[in-house]
């Protein structure tokens, strides 16, 4: 299990994440790129879920 520290990191780093990947998504629809924007729409649906699962373990320390 990972502590509140950790837990706030490892959330912090993966909106980031979140965030430089639709930027690069916005550009591979502006480029036409349908098969890649499809892969980071799952990507974007996979860390959605893993930061819903790490809030809720966080929320348990409060």
């Amino acid at each position: 299990m990972l502590t509140k520290d950790q837990l706030k990191q490892e959330i912090a780093e993966l909106k980031m994440d979140y965030v430089n990947l639709q930027g690069d998504m916005e550009k591979l629809e502006s480029l036409g790129h349908a098969g890649s924007v499809k892969q980071a729409l799952t990507r974007l649906e996979n860390m959605e879920a893993r930061l819903a699962q790490l809030n809720k373990q966080l929320a348990a320390f409060a």
